[in-house]
């Protein structure tokens, strides 16, 4: 199968320990573990099997025992008896300059909180090759279930085993649905009103992403709802550059004092020209981002930003995946929204 797989943790294995103290230090058994809580083996096999039916006495003995021992049952000991792996897999395409590493580290700690391995597998081709070679994984024997970032051009039902799809990404790894919300730009737009901005400027991304094209809308939207000016749009490229490039070609006397980003790299760049060109930030133009960049946080002066949790996106899809390899309900999304408007020192009343 043309992919490419790439290992994110080592789910429940012991941590790696070198020749000498592997001799000298003989792996702790699920018996030992027993011994040790004064409880028999079964329990402690039901306690990994997240059994509720354990009295919270009983489970806090184990879970002392495992903490203070750094225990992991043997998976593939386990494998062996169940004819289970143990091993999850997210299918992303490929080739792909993008990787939502965020989404990616919080699903992969959630797979190991539960007791599974996670690969994350890169697939060549079209949307219908890419499912047929997802179907050819799932059919492998290799992995209990499939999380797909992208769509699939196949019924679930197919599958041998449980295949969940996010929906937050297109087929090129672009922020759809949740991902693309852009309300808080309207957020945005009426808290630098309220500080007294009346004429404001938005620097786009590209606009073959939905997450760019709804932010220039919900921009423009707000702009005619409230009664403010905008002085333009620029369409830009989500690079530093073109944030930096738009502010400078902004002309002496525009009246603009409000720039509203589409990302943090566009509003550094906006930041930078701006001081280029004398003026302060946020003293005579306050300047907004998105995605809250680390970057940005600790940037003279700190960034103001929208905060995204792309952690909670993990986490949950995760959930989803696992709890239909266990055969159980999936849980119920929560209400919640991924976006926070942080304000930090890019913002401020307008000049006087």
């Amino acid at each position: 199968m043309p992919c490419r797989r790439h290992r994110l943790g080592c789910g429940a294995q012991n941590e790696r320990r070198g020749p000498l103290d592997e001799a000298e230090t003989p792996r702790l058994t699920i018996h030992e573990v027993a011994r040790r809580a004064g409880v028999s083996h079964q329990t402690v096999s039901r306690y990994f099997r997240h059994n509720e039916s354990l009295k919270p006495a009983t489970r806090a003995k184990i879970d002392r025992v495992v903490q203070e021992s750094n225990y992991r049952p043997n998976l593939v000991a386990r494998s062996m008896r169940t004819r289970r792996t143990n091993r999850l897999a997210i299918t992303l395409p490929a080739p792909t300059h993008l990787w939502p590493a965020r989404l990616l580290r919080a699903a992969s700690s959630a797979a190991h909180d539960e007791g599974f391995q996670l690969e994350v597998v890169s697939v060549e081709g079209d949307p219908r090759a890419r499912a047929e070679r997802i179907l050819e994984l799932a059919g492998s024997g290799q992995v209990e279930g499939i999380l797909s970032l992208t769509p699939l051009e196949i019924d679930p039902a197919a599958s041998p085993v449980p295949v969940v799809v996010t929906g937050d990404y297109d087929d090129k790894l672009r922020g759809v649905n949740e991902l693309a919300d852009a309300s808080p730009v309207q957020e945005i737009v009426e808290h630098l009103a309220s500080l007294g901005h009346r004429v404001f400027f938005h620097i786009a991304g590209a606009q073959s992403w939905p997450s760019a094209r709804n932010r220039k809308l919900v921009y423009e939207q707000t702009i005619e709802r409230l009664g403010l000016t905008s002085y333009g749009v620029a369409l830009g490229d989500w690079s530093a550059q073109s944030g930096y490039d738009a502010v400078r070609g902004l002309p002496d006397g525009c009246g603009v004092t409000a720039v509203v980003a589409v990302n943090d790299h566009v509003a550094m760049g906006a930041v930078r020209g701006a001081l280029s060109r004398g003026w302060r930030v946020p003293g005579d133009v306050s300047v907004f981002g998105w995605d809250d960049e680390e970057l940005g946080r600790f940037a003279t002066p700190a960034l103001s930003t929208v905060a995204v949790d792309r952690e909670v996106q993990g986490r949950e899809a995760m959930a989803r995946l696992i709890a239909k390899v266990r055969g159980e309900p999936e849980p119920e999304p929560p209400a919640r929204s991924i976006n926070r408007v942080v304000v930090r020192e890019t913002v401020g009343p307008p000049p006087a």
